[in-house]
């Protein structure tokens, strides 16, 4: 896939000022969503970085907005678990995400809500995998796909940098199906 990307795409999916502002004075034609990633990733910019995450969420699909933010929460999991080693409602919520991707019906969404609000507590980890569970729930999987991985670099900044992000967006590049 390598849909072109214009200002209308970027104004319908309500992106940031700062990203349409970017887009009008440096890009300002439609362009390649994979030549647009790649330009993006080239500043070596948190904040550009961060607008790859938003715009491979808007260009998943819902099963694969899943699987981004299941990609994302498990990178981190780690984090909480080793200063939490009894909670297991990360996990659970991870698990319950993963459950719909195998099975998408009415029964595993409705455990896979129940889980993130289950695992919905004060860390960023934790966010992430909660919000992994709630985008196999909601009709708006691109948004909690980006909340899990946007919750996931915070948690992967208290424990190492921006690395983790670029992991994180590398393998949604990957389902995206868009070659480097």
């Amino acid at each position: 896939m390598n849909r072109l990307i214009d200002i209308e795409f970027l104004k319908d999916r309500e992106a940031c000022i700062n990203g349409i502002k970017y887009f009008e004075g440096e890009i300002k034609e439609p362009i390649a969503a994979r030549e647009l990633i790649n330009r993006l990733l080239a500043a070596d910019d948190v904040g550009k970085i961060k607008w790859v995450n938003w715009l491979l969420c808007n260009l998943f699909p819902r099963d694969q907005a899943i699987a981004y933010a299941v990609f994302a929460a498990e990178q981190v999991l780690s984090i909480f678990e080793a200063k939490y080693p009894a909670d297991k409602r990360p996990r659970e919520a991870i698990e319950a995400a993963k459950q719909v991707l195998i099975e998408d019906n009415e029964g595993n969404r409705a455990k896979a809500r129940a889980a993130a609000d289950k695992a919905y507590v004060t860390y960023s980890a934790t966010y992430a995998a909660s919000a992994a569970a709630y985008a196999s729930d909601v009709a708006h999987a691109s948004a909690a796909a980006y909340s899990a991985v946007a919750y996931a670099a915070a948690a992967a900044y208290t424990a190492g940098g921006k690395e983790m992000l670029l992991k994180i967006i590398d393998y949604g590049i990957g389902l995206l199906g868009v070659k480097k």
